[in-house]
């Protein structure tokens, strides 16, 4: 049984210094079971600038059990897979450990996107650019990172939810809470 207090816990922490960390923990619902964690780029990396929106969903053994997380943008890495963005990383697998909370997670994500593991890749595609062809992988890294995970990547979104009639700060907070999914906004803004 997933401890929602320790969860909740967990959340009033993470919000405590997210200027100094840039990582957010929304609920998507009431919940608490299903989550979005928001991560920048790590600076000096391809993906510096951008913000990275993670699913994240607590099993029934949260937190014995790791959380299962995936990135809703679209990132360029060797351990992130680029099609559905699964993440291949020790502590959401078989090193987890109850001691750790989200936010260590998410930092650790975090700290993937600026040391990848092509030894261990989750996209052999990217591990093999990574490998062989390494300026040609920071470009399109940082190419995805311009497409998918800048501000402006939202503004698409944004503003077709905006010309449906929805006030502007009603559509950023709700898309900014879904991690930039349209449709979870739309939804969302429609059942409120």
């Amino acid at each position: 049984m997933i401890d929602f207090g320790r969860v909740q816990k967990e959340l009033q922490e993470c919000s405590k210094d997210i200027e100094a960390s840039g990582i957010k923990i929304n609920p998507v619902s009431d919940n608490l079971v299903h989550l979005t964690g928001t991560i920048p780029g790590p600076i000096g990396t391809p993906y510096e600038g951008g913000t990275f929106h993670i699913d994240i969903t607590l099993p029934d053994g949260y937190p014995f059990e790791p959380p299962k997380m995936h990135f809703v943008t679209k990132v360029w890495h060797p351990n992130i897979s680029s099609q559905s963005g699964a993440i291949c990383l020790d502590i959401l697998k078989d090193q987890w450990s109850p001691a750790l909370t989200l936010k260590t997670a998410l930092l650790s994500v975090q700290a993937l996107l600026s040391a990848p593991e092509p030894d261990d890749p989750q996209d052999a595609v990217v591990a093999q650019q990574y490998l062989r062809d390494y300026q040609t992988f920071v470009g399109t890294a940082r190419y995805w990172t311009e497409t998918f995970a800048k501000a402006s990547s939202l503004g698409v979104e944004e503003k077709k939810l905006v010309e449906m009639g929805f006030p502007d700060s009603l559509v950023k907070s709700t898309l900014e809470a879904v991690g930039g999914d349209e449709n979870m906004a739309l939804e969302k803004l429609l059942s409120s």
